[in-house]
């Protein structure tokens, strides 16, 4: 999850009022809205609180990799998703990863006994002790057999507990005790999560200073440098203690990275190898290899042991990748449980205690943004990010929401729980400015660059790429003219498909996965409309284009546009029509899954990816001409708006 809460929320000043219980009640508006029953309540709540956790919304996920099974026969598992690794983009986990969901809403959580219950029915399900399953769950067991038998230390299989409210000490340590008891029963690949609407109200307010303060203690060598600077080195098990106090006290490990630009999220991201060998063979030398880590703090305060000091609001702006890599290998060493001896790890242990991690704190203050976004810049300038990511997350995603309520009165949501928090919000202060509509900046970037770059099936497949250091963020932001127009374009692509019905649910067939296919083809008829004017094709043009079409005066030309795209997907997406996609050469020779396909990446790119859907796409161009048995020049009506767009209106 990948995935979309780049940009922390900046942009909702009167978030310094809201309470969680505000926050809480607006975001379980959803969840009973219309009366619905009790297992339609649990189902709403899950499938809501997962979709955020983990950064997907169900309707843009293949149906193959995420599975609804709550209900009679689930065998303890609400929702299976397989998060599939993909080792092109730096930011993305390599392995693979099933996370199963065991949903609590309400009253149906007792507690331990709950967790214990529900565990041990997860854990007599996959090793088919459980009879009278469900044909959904019958087949995703039978999916997860083959996943655990060959599965590389790379992949995990991941229980979670989502629950209404935080769990309490007591049930967090039968989770432990859940987790050693699945590693022993299914292997090491076994692992355990939880998550509740509080982890969504964090992970979403702008200053967390509204909340309880988060204190926690490290012990360190270190020294002042001036009233601001503490520098020095930490030992590699205290550093592991101070993130394990970290995760105890807020229950949420990637709220320490919330400041980071490049984000490490648990194991849904890569691990940085080399890390990891040091961490597992030379952890002695670990100082010497590693640059070393960067935190900013609220305030710091040195205790009267003069080695431990305590942390107010602690984030990790540089060094995500190292304390989230330590992390995952020292719970993995040091958290396994057993009672016996090692050699081998006590040998591993007295070279752990040698090791070290170069530590700087830095002290910015309640509200001190700018030291912070300064302090994170230059300490993450030795690795691959460039100035632009910085700009895009602490600056032009901010402005792009202001000039999205002030132009266009939208609320772009720059993260995960943004519109629950805004009308929680709207509803505590009637006064305020009130939104209709929102969108999520992340689903923006993914339409456009369907759209606009013609990456279809990058889309449809790939989230990487589009999160800040991904290699299409990195186009999309890079361009010199990009800015808000761009993305209220893509907004209004957005709305036409959900006019259209694409998604999960949709009332068609062939619009179930096709909905990146539908914007890019969209801007792929628009561009002959712009050889047809002799108007320079570019993305900006575009923008302005789609911009001048949406407007009411141009609602037929418009929709002639987005009507012949869809008649493209129905066709091409049509058993036994002449230029199907069950006929394309590529299409047999992958082996004829349409999910896959469609997520390929040179999918509409060439003659030789997709010959049939170019082919298909020409036939519809000449039906654009018109004017055969009087119908409409439709063409000719979106060539004169296209040469209405002005090449000078600056955003």
């Amino acid at each position: 999850m990948l995935p979309r809460k780049f940009i922390k929320l900046n942009n909702i000043k009167m978030t310094t009022n809201l309470t969680f219980e505000s926050f809480e009640s607006e975001w379980l508006t959803d969840i009973l809205k219309d009366n619905p029953s009790s297992i339609e309540k649990g189902r709403r709540f899950s499938r809501k609180l997962i979709g955020q956790w983990l950064d997907f919304d169900d309707e843009y996920v293949a149906p193959d990799d995420i599975i609804f099974c709550d209900g009679t026969g689930d065998g303890g598992i609400d929702i299976a998703y397989l998060q599939r690794g993909d080792t092109d983009e730096d930011n993305s986990n390599d392995g693979d990863t099933w996370f199963l969901v065991q949903s609590k809403y309400g009253k149906a959580f007792q507690g331990t006994n709950t967790l214990l219950q529900e565990a041990t029915k997860l854990f007599d399900t996959l090793e088919g002790r459980r009879p009278n399953l469900s044909s959904l769950t019958e087949n995703l067991l039978q999916r997860l057999r083959t996943f655990r038998d060959s599965a590389s230390p790379k992949d995990k299989l991941v229980l979670v507990f989502a629950t209404q409210r935080p769990l309490t000490d007591d049930e967090r340590i039968i989770v432990d005790g859940i987790r050693a008891m699945g590693k022993d029963r299914l292997g090491a690949i076994f692992e355990t999560d939880t998550v509740s609407v509080e982890n969504i109200f964090h992970r979403t307010l702008e200053e967390i200073s509204i909340v309880n303060k988060t204190k926690v203690n490290i012990t360190a060598h270190l020294v002042e440098s001036g009233k601001e600077l503490l520098v020095g080195s930490v030992g590699l098990p205290q550093l592991f203690d101070f993130l394990k106090n970290y995760k105890a006290k807020t229950g949420d490990l990637d709220m320490l990275y919330e400041k980071n630009v490049r984000k490490f999220l648990g194991n849904r991201r890569k691990v940085n190898k080399g890390i990891e060998n040091t961490l597992m063979n030379k952890p002695e030398r670990f100082g010497l290899y590693n640059n070393g880590i960067t935190i900013v703090v609220e305030e710091f305060e040195k205790l009267p042991n003069n080695i431990e000091y305590s942390l107010t609001e602690p984030y990790v702006v540089n060094g995500c990748q190292t304390t989230r890599t330590i992390w995952g290998v020292l719970y993995n060493k040091l958290e396994a449980g057993g009672t016996g001896t090692n050699p081998e790890l006590d040998k591993w242990k007295e070279k752990l205690n040698q090791g070290i991690v170069v530590i700087k704190i830095v002290k910015v203050g309640a509200k001190g943004e700018e030291l912070l976004t300064e302090t994170t810049r230059f300490t993450n300038s030795q690795n691959a990010v460039s100035d632009k990511d910085f700009i895009a997350l602490e600056s032009d995603f901010q402005k792009w929401a202001k000039g999205m309520a002030s132009k266009y009165d939208l609320f772009l949501e720059i993260q995960r729980g943004g519109w629950d928090s805004q009308k929680a919000y709207e509803r505590q202060n009637p006064d305020t400015k009130k939104y209709v509509d929102h969108i999520n900046a992340f689903d923006l970037l993914k339409v456009y660059g369907a759209a606009w770059l013609s990456e279809a099936g990058t889309s449809f497949g790939k989230n990487p790429p589009f999160s800040p250091g991904g290699s299409i963020f990195h186009r999309i932001v890079n361009q010199p003219d990009f800015g808000l127009d761009d993305l209220f374009a893509a907004y209004t692509l957005h709305k036409s498909g959900n006019r259209y019905k694409f998604g999960r649910g949709a009332e068609k067939q062939q619009r179930g996965q096709t909905r990146y296919l539908f914007y890019m083809l969209v801007i792929e008829l628009l561009k002959d409309c712009f050889i047809a004017a002799d108007k320079q094709v570019t993305n900006k043009n575009i923008t302005r284009a789609i911009l001048k079409l949406s407007d009411p005066s141009n609602e037929v030309a418009f929709n002639a546009l987005l009507d012949f795209s869809i008649a493209i997907v129905d066709d091409y997406l049509t058993h036994g029509s002449d230029y199907s996609v069950f006929k394309e050469p590529k299409f047999l020779e992958k082996g004829s899954d349409i999910n896959s396909f469609l997520k390929w990446e040179q999918l509409g790119k060439s003659n030789e990816a997709t010959p049939l859907l170019n082919n298909l796409i020409a036939q519809y161009k000449i039906a654009m001409k018109g004017g055969i048995g009087g119908q409409p020049k439709y063409r000719d009506m979106i060539k004169d708006v296209v040469l209405s767009i002005d090449n000078n209106v600056d955003e």
